[in-house]
């Protein structure tokens, strides 16, 4: 199965995906706030904002701190851009990526291609 992160936060906008009305991830919206958990948090919560600069992903946490991706085409989606903590990538449904790095955990649309 091959991962490719699209453009974010402003690749939506051409995507026909259906969202259930009330529960669209904020980037969908396109203001760059992502579905995240924070290390210690409970659950997810729009709470986290991405920021892109050519392949390089910024994780705004809520408490000021941060993780950088690097956007990757060799099927693995992204990966860590710095950190002795690897980032860990799982599809969570349709047109959706769960990375985790350390104890916090971010949403990000994504396409999914077979392999």
């Amino acid at each position: 199965m091959r991962l490719t992160l699209l453009a974010i936060p402003l690749f939506l906008a051409g995507c026909g995906g259906a969202v259930p009305a009330g529960q669209a991830d904020s980037a969908d919206a396109g203001d760059g706030r992502i579905e995240c958990r924070p290390e210690g948090a409970a659950e997810f919560a729009p709470v986290c904002l991405l920021e892109r600069a050519g392949e390089t992903l910024t994780l705004r946490k809520p408490d000021g701190g941060f993780r950088r991706l690097i956007v990757t085409t060799d099927g693995r989606g992204v990966v860590a851009a710095d950190g002795a903590e690897p980032a860990r990538v799982r599809v969570i449904g349709e047109g959706r990526i769960e990375v985790t790095i350390g104890g916090d955990a971010f949403r990000l649309p994504a396409t999914v291609r077979a392999p």
